[in-house]
């Protein structure tokens, strides 16, 4: 499956004094397959050195950290040579070997030409206990699949390639519309973790048997977080990560004004109270990748950090299909688009997951009353972002953040029909173009 993460894997490969690489994400989004699909797409060789599957590789670490030894050992330990002018190394499941991360230091240093890339699961919650080399490497986030790259690996690819060629003063068309909300749809209830995403392409010709193996799928990737969570934390710090992480759900539908509320703690974890007493809970969770934090923000006024408070955020589950799955809303309401109480939180869901995956800077906007969805940072202006699951798009709360920041632009993102607005400062675009804001 083709994914967008390749365009910045080759600039960085092509790049003039590039570092070594570390990519960052949740488990299973697919950075293992996108950096081997690389290496052997753009490099004469590719050397897959995985910790978790070969303890050996680990051993070659315990010495010095001499690239050029390193290099030795490891080819000796493969079977084959590293060329390091022309071959591609790639250290997987690094988490492993914390002292591989840090040899990258020694690797940006004195062997500058090497191309070299590090990955790894649960790598985010493990940098705080290694010698991180700070200054030394470049990082590159990976999310799940977009609704862009879930069009890709579908059976259409003129829809996609369409879907490409759209942006916020160019529509598609009320048939193409048609089109696109039925894939839309259907990527709310599949998400964009790849063994899903593949497993539902490739049966979607009977969409009863393609939802019902998506969603097992996505209940054994439960499964595997928790157990992660398990392994990671010890038994109690373990109990209160899963009853925090499937809480969110209950979450997202306290409120019935059509906006995710802000992360109420009282209700998240028996005995725990206070964000003093969960926010190690939490940020575990956020370096995990397993959850979104989006702080709120009561001004509309540039940089949002200094508008925020610490304790006063809202919470999203990584990716809409596992939102499903933890909510135990079955697919079927999912495509016909009746969520019960979680209708308009997985609209919102949906446009926080697709401005993580393009790493936007991105807040929700509260004063008095009046509240946006989400406030994105565009060159040097906080531009709203008001987020409608059906086809109203009235919104006072909208209005009232224009009356007072004069934005540039802003913008609706909804289930509505579009219609031609080239020119117009306010925008209407549909939910499944929250990427294309200003392409």
């Amino acid at each position: 499956m083709k994914r967008l993460v390749e365009l910045a894997l080759e600039q960085w490969r092509v790049r003039p004094g590039r570092k070594p690489l570390v990519v960052l994400g949740a488990r299973q989004v697919g950075k293992t397959y996108a950096l081997e699909q690389f290496g052997r797409r753009s490099f004469s060789a590719i050397h897959i050195i995985n910790f978790e599957q070969n303890p050996l590789f680990g051993d070659v670490f315990k010495g010095a950290l001499d690239p050029v030894r390193i290099l030795q050992e490891l080819a000796l330990v493969q079977g084959r040579p590293i060329d390091v002018s022309a071959d591609f190394l790639f250290f997987d499941e690094i988490q492993e070997c914390p002292r591989a991360l840090t040899s990258l230091k020694y690797f940006a240093e004195q062997m500058p030409g090497l191309a070299i890339c590090a990955a790894g699961s649960l790598l985010g919650v493990h940098l705080g206990d290694v010698s991180y080399p700070v200054g030394k490497v470049e990082e590159l986030k990976m999310a799940p699949m977009t609704f862009e790259e879930f069009l890709l690996a579908g059976p259409d690819p003129a829809l996609a390639a369409h879907f490409q060629s759209l942006c916020a003063t160019s529509l598609p068309s009320e048939a193409v519309h048609g089109l696109m909300w039925r894939e839309f749809t259907m990527y709310l209830a599949v998400g964009g973790m790849p063994e899903v995403v593949a497993a539902f392409q490739s049966l979607r010709a009977d969409l009863w048997n393609a939802c019902a193996e998506a969603r097992k799928i996505q209940e054994r990737l439960t499964t595997n977080h928790l157990a992660d969570m398990a392994k990671h934390c010890g038994k109690q710090n373990a109990m209160h990560l899963e009853r925090l992480w499937q809480n969110i759900p209950s979450q997202l539908s306290r409120d019935q004004s059509g906006s995710a509320p802000k992360f109420a703690f009282k209700e998240a974890v028996p005995g725990l109270r206070g964000y003093e007493r969960m926010a190690g809970v939490i940020d575990w969770l956020q370096a995990a990748g397993l959850i979104l934090r989006h702080p709120i923000v009561k001004s509309g006024h540039l940089p949002f950090a200094a508008h925020a408070k610490e304790n006063f955020f809202k919470l999203f589950v990584f990716d809409t299909g596992l939102l499903g799955a933890l909510s135990r809303l079955p697919m079927a309401n999912i495509l016909r688009q009746d969520y019960g109480s979680y209708k308009g939180y997985y609209a919102e869901n949906f446009v926080a997951q697709e401005f993580h995956a393009l790493g936007w800077q991105t807040a929700c906007w509260r004063e008095g009353q009046a509240e946006v969805e989400f406030l994105c940072e565009h060159q040097g202006r906080a531009l709203p972002v008001e987020v409608k699951s059906g086809q109203v798009t009235q919104s006072k709360s909208l209005a009232s953040f224009q009356a007072k920041y004069h934005p540039p632009l802003s913008f609706i993102l909804s289930g509505k029909v579009p219609r031609g607005q080239a020119g117009i400062t306010k925008r209407h675009l549909p939910l499944y173009m929250a990427s294309k804001l200003w392409s």
